[in-house]
């Protein structure tokens, strides 16, 4: 007897649980607002990595320019 009413509590438990889930999520449904435009098309980024190489260019040949520049032969 235990057993038939654990099973029957299970079933009403399960029952329940679907019903709320069809029934909860209309009660306040909305519609989603449409996604915003996006601000940046990517060219600021890829300009932003540009100058970025390109600095880093400017450096390497600042640093690089001295060897070839020192008036001593030691090399």
């Amino acid at each position: 007897m235990a057993a038939n009413q654990a099973l029957l509590v299970t079933a009403m438990a399960v029952m329940m649980a679907v019903l709320l889930g069809i029934v909860c999520p209309r009660v306040d449904a909305q519609s989603f607002a449409p996604a915003p435009a996006p601000t940046s098309d990517g060219t600021s980024i890829d300009q932003g990595i540009a100058y970025a190489l390109m600095i880093g260019a400017l450096l390497l040949t600042y640093l690089i320019h001295p060897l070839d520049a020192f008036p001593y032969g030691l090399f």
